[in-house]
């Protein structure tokens, strides 16, 4: 009995060996994605049983001076940033100065939303788990895209004009601004702003020694990415997202390196070092526990039978193993960390492209070896699926400006007479100008001013805006009310190509003319 042991223990080992990624596979792969999705350099990491086993990185931070990606370089982690705070709001209830389920007009008395039964009954623990009845990104375009004037305290205002389209804590829709007002119950109760908190008490006992809560944090930016967006068939480089507004939900910078150091305490349950703990392993589970249920996706590309999220992090269960994971985006960023705890795995994937479909190729290859899987291409599989998507939103957005062509065509200068003209309000956002300038209409944002550009005449009520910035991605129809007596007096927005960011949530604004 005791060589059957032996003997079936050295089994699972060689398999177990046997089904390890290798360096040059991984460098395969990661190759291949870059050259498929055009991505300039992605940093991997892959932590085994409490140890880094790889962390590299492969390609270029920046198109233009060809510095090299490594395990040093600092990525945008975007909504990966949301674990900390749940972390940083966890240490606070291990210190016994919050609970999970405090109302959060406790700490903010000044908060409020869409009613009074909601603002009453809305506790911390909803700020982190999507199911405010808000929609899918409501409110981001207070801190998307960059260049807006908007604090956190507009939002903590403005969050209460925001519509709700479910029952409150009956479904899951992602939220940023709820992640933004818990940074505040964090500063509010701590005395520490949210970066200086998450840099504090959590990257410094850890040893994130490179990293920052923010980009402006950064004591040493030269080996730094920065972000690349497609735009018109050919790869171009984007301003930065540097506004502190977002930070509590996708502010902080870091590598390869240092976020390995974060998934080895969450595997560790929140010890580090010397059996010193961040947090409790109560805390742990708490963060690790079912809170909202989410639709399950595909069968693509593992069996899975149940997909939530807990706080700051989402929760499946892929091939009968526990998956904990996040991603996250911003213009020219994509980044997913991901971590199997029965199998001691953690994977990083760091992108400077907005490709999804990049890291996934990568992580669920790595998933696959980790999981005795038998080999399949990702790659294609994802560039093909990609593929379809990009060709039915082309189809959309030609049509519209394809009529817009047709359907102005001779039309006649606009005048200043034009009813379409004025100034128009919407609750939280404020105000935008649509104005006539040399016999042409524009748009204009008095508070993102960077959402500017021209406005065409589609057809009917129905006008369509370019944004002067074409790495948006953004287009938007303007949808005009023509009252009785045919003055125009209200209009709505939808983005036009279904590929269009969440947070580019026009569809959430409701403008009256004021002017």
């Amino acid at each position: 009995m005791k060589n059957l042991i032996l003997s079936l223990v050295a089994l699972v080992s060689t398999t177990q060996l046997h089904a390890q990624i290798t360096e040059s596979q991984l460098d395969q792969v990661v190759e291949k994605t870059l050259k498929t999705f055009n991505v300039p350099g992605i940093a991997v990491a892959i932590i085994k049983d409490g140890k880094i086993v790889i962390s590299k990185g492969y390609g270029v931070s920046n198109i233009k001076t060809q510095q090299k990606v490594d395990g040093n370089t600092l990525f945008g982690i975007a909504s990966n940033s949301k674990s900390f705070t749940a972390a940083a709001l966890a240490m606070l209830v291990d210190e016994g100065k919050i609970n999970w389920d405090d109302k959060v007009i406790q700490y903010l008395p000044e908060f409020k939303m869409y009613n009074t039964y909601v603002t009453q009954e809305f506790t911390i623990r909803d700020l982190l788990t999507h199911r405010s009845g808000l929609g899918l990104g409501a409110g981001d375009l207070m801190i998307w895209p960059d260049g807006h004037n908007f604090t956190s305290r507009d939002i903590v205002k403005n969050i209460q004009y925001l519509k709700p389209v479910s029952a409150f804590r009956s479904k899951y829709d992602y939220d940023n601004l709820l992640y933004v007002i818990a940074g505040e119950v964090i500063e509010k109760v701590s005395g520490l702003t949210w970066c200086q908190f998450i840099e504090q008490r959590i990257m410094k006992p850890i040893g994130m020694d490179h990293s920052a809560a923010s980009w402006d944090q950064l004591k040493d930016t030269t080996n730094t990415i920065v972000p690349h967006v497609p735009t018109d068939g050919k790869l171009e480089i984007i301003p930065r997202y540097k506004n502190h507004i977002f930070d509590a939900a996708a502010g902080i910078y870091t590598s390869t390196n240092d976020l390995s150091k974060w998934l080895i305490l969450q595997m560790n349950k929140g010890v580090y070092g010397a059996n010193q703990h961040l947090f409790s392993n109560k805390q742990s589970r708490e963060m690790w526990t079912s809170q909202t249920v989410m639709p399950n996706r595909d069968p693509y590309p593992y069996k899975t039978n149940f997909t939530t999220y807990g706080l700051g992090w989402r929760l499946n269960d892929i091939n009968g193993y526990l998956q904990v994971s996040h991603t996250g985006g911003l213009d020219g960023i994509v980044t997913q960390t991901i971590m199997i705890p029965e199998l001691q795995l953690g994977i990083i994937v760091l992108t400077n492209q907005q490709s999804g479909a990049a890291f996934n190729a990568v992580s669920n290859t790595i998933k696959d070896s980790y999981l005795g899987l038998p080999a399949f291409d990702h790659v294609a599989y994802l560039s093909q699926e990609r593929k379809a998507k990009e060709e039915n939103a082309d189809k959309i957005t030609d049509e519209v400006w394809e009529t817009v062509a047709k359907n102005t065509k001779g039309l006649p200068a606009v005048t200043k007479e034009d009813k379409h003209l004025g100034t128009y309000l919407d609750p939280w956002f404020g105000k935008v100008t649509i104005y006539q300038k040399k016999g042409k209409m524009y748009f204009t944002s008095e508070r993102s001013p960077r959402l500017s550009g021209e406005v065409f005449w589609y057809k009917d009520q129905n006008y369509v805006v370019k944004w002067n910035i074409r790495s948006f991605h953004a287009d938007a129809h303007l949808f005009f009310d023509m009252d009785s007596n045919g003055n125009i007096n209200h209009f709505k927005m939808k983005a036009i190509s279904p590929l269009t960011d969440f947070s580019y949530d026009f569809h959430d604004l409701d403008f009256t003319k004021v002017e």
